[in-house]
């Protein structure tokens, strides 16, 4: 009687989630269709060409010190003093660069998801409420979780997500 009990009592999750209702959405799709979206790019794009012209200045100087350098590298009457600190110039230049590079692609970064977090959270609301209208247990993002298969029994909700987001 105990073994039975024991094998009911294992056996009962996988009866449960063969009565899982299941559905799929593709997130990205949703994202791509969105109206906001563009307004956010330009926004980045404006955003991360302010970085890009700032680091076309730093580049400039990078290479006119470099240029500098070049000339003299090779001249015997340049005291070996000036050859250093040139070279000390040029490897500080180097580092700035390195470290304004990192750190516009951080801002960037926070940018990108300070702009998008406002549509994907419409999304992700809109697919809950398709979830609860349609009495779903569990919906998978395929734009973020690949499937492998879905069944007949799989509901695709993007349809109902694009009604709900007005798309």
């Amino acid at each position: 009687m105990k073994r039975i009990l024991i094998i009911a009592l294992a056996l009962m999750p996988l009866l449960l989630a063969a009565q899982a209702r299941i559905g799929i959405v593709n997130s990205q799709q949703l994202f791509d269709l969105m109206p906001e979206k563009a307004a956010a790019e330009a926004q980045l794009k404006a955003f991360s060409d302010r970085y890009h012209a700032e680091y076309e200045l730093l580049k400039g100087e990078f290479d006119k010190k470099y240029a500098d350098y070049q000339a003299i590298a090779s001249d015997p009457s340049v005291p070996e003093a000036i050859r250093e600190r040139r070279v000390h110039e040029l490897q500080e230049n180097d580092k700035k660069m390195r470290e304004f590079e990192q750190r516009a692609a951080d801002d960037i970064a926070a940018r990108r998801e300070a702009l998008t977090r406002p549509i994907t959270e419409r999304i992700q609301a809109a697919i809950r409420t398709a979830g609860e209208q349609g009495a779903l247990d569990v919906v998978f993002d395929t734009a973020v979780t690949p499937v492998a298969y879905t069944g007949p029994a799989t509901v695709d909700i993007t349809p109902v997500v694009k009604a709900i987001l007005g798309l």
